[in-house]
This record gives structure tokens, C-alpha cells and sequence, in this order.
């Protein structure tokens, strides 16, 4: 599994475009041999993990969520959220940090947005003004943060993070235990954290943290996937 670097990104002009197996494109890092989604497919994945295994059972409880996500890159995810929030009639305030964001001749190269038939909206996600809260309509919110992990402040309580960093063997230092308790400390009790990841020593570090983990099914082309709860 392979996923952004925000290190990478300060020169974006070798970026390309990858098609996955589900007809949408990710975006290839050649320099570091690395795609931002799965190429058993990029919606297939994001869908799999981030809204059928966390937003969707958390909206069954309530009407009203806040998301963490850490690494906003495509935007796919953020996409998919208010796709969610629009159908179900969910209120979500999203809050999203990236240090580098894309600029616009590669975000619209991805046509995330003719996928869901939700194409400007997906070009109001990455244009939309950073560090502050952006009403995108009645159900969606957004507020897109230049920060690292270890920035971020200001969030508390949050009700479920999608943590869809890069991977822990190209940057370690981001599933770690002390970057598990400080995302630990901005959920609230009950919260949960979904991530593709199901590495034994991630979710170790994540119970050490104070996550109780649970393993479930990964999507096409990975057998686990990691869901814990605060």
C-alpha cells in the first residue's frame, strides 16, 4: 500500500497519472516509486475504508460529525464525505492538514469529481480558503489547516479521523506512539480512527496509545484493514 508524503510534494512537476483497477486515476511519485491511493482501485479503496468502515456506522448514532482527517492530498476522501453528507442528510464540519497542497493542473487531472457527479464541488474543495471554516452548503463544512501533525491545535472532540498518512515504512515517524496520543487527545470519548494500514506494530503502538483495535477486512488487493476506538 503506498500513500502521500507531504516531503515529496515541494516539486510537483514529476507527478503523474496512474489508472487504478476500478477506472479512476491516483497519482504516481516516480522519484519514490509511490502512488497516493491503491492501483486495485482509488475510489474502491477510499470508499472501503474511510466511508463504509467509519463514517457510515457513525452516522447511523448521529446527525451531526466532526472529521479529522491527516493528509488532505487528492481530496478524494473529503469528496466522498460530503457525497455522504448530501445523501444522508448528515451535518459534517471536516477539518483536513496538509502542508503542501496540489495546484490546480494536477487536482483536475484526477476528474474525482465527474466520478460522483460532483465536479464543482470537488474544484470548490482544493480552491477554497485555508485555515478557516468554509460552509460549502447546509450539510458541509470545511477547514482545510497547513500543518503537520504535531501543529495542529485547536481541535478537540473530534468524532472519527481518517488517518491516511504514508505509509509506516516510508514515513515512519507518523505512526509512531506519541503522534497516537496526540491524536488520542483530540477525540472525543468513543471516538473512532479508520485507517488502511494493519501493520502489527501499528496497532500496537496504537493500543499503547490507549486505542482499543479491531482488524477488519482490507479492501481488493489488501487482506486487513485497522479500525480503533477512543
Amino acid at each position: 500500500m503506498h500513500r502521500k508524503n507531504d516531503l515529496f510534494l515541494k516539486n510537483q512537476s514529476t507527478i503523474e497519472t496512474v489508472l487504478t483497477a476500478d477506472g479512476t486515476v491516483t497519482l504516481y511519485l516516480p522519484d519514490k516509486d509511490e502512488t497516493y491511493h491503491s492501483v486495485n482501485g482509488a475510489l474502491t479503496e477510499s470508499l472501503h475504508v474511510f466511508i463504509d468502515a467509519g463514517l457510515k456506522p457513525i452516522s447511523h448514532q448521529q446527525s451531526s460529525i466532526s472529521i479529522l482527517e491527516i493528509g488532505f492530498g487528492t481530496g478524494l476522501n473529503a469528496l466522498l464525505s460530503w457525497q455522504f453528507a448530501r445523501s444522508h442528510r448528515v451535518k459534517i464540519h471536516y477539518c483536513s492538514s496538509e502542508k503542501f497542497p496540489l495546484n490546480e493542473s494536477i487536482f483536475s487531472a484526477l476528474h474525482y469529481g465527474e466520478k460522483v457527479a460532483m465536479e464543482d464541488e470537488f474544484k470548490q474543495l482544493h480552491t477554497c480558503q485555508w485555515n478557516e471554516t468554509v460552509k460549502l452548503d447546509e450539510y458541509f463544512s470545511l477547514e482545510k489547516m497547513d500543518q503537520g501533525i504535531e501543529e495542529i491545535i485547536g481541535i478537540e472532540n473530534a468524532d472519527l479521523v481518517f488517518y491516511d498518512a504514508f505509509a509506516p515504512r516510508v514515513q515512519p515517524e507518523l505512526w509512531t506512539i506519541s503522534i497516537f496520543e496526540k491524536i488520542y487527545s483530540l477525540m472525543k470519548t468513543g471516538g473512532v480512527l479508520v485507517t488502511y494500514c494493519a501493520k502489527g506494530e501499528v496497532k500496537r503502538n496504537l493500543k499503547t496509545a490507549g486505542f482499543t483495535v479491531e482488524t477488519l477486512p482490507g479492501p481488493p488487493g489488501k487482506r486487513e484493514m485497522t479500525r480503533a476506538r477512543k
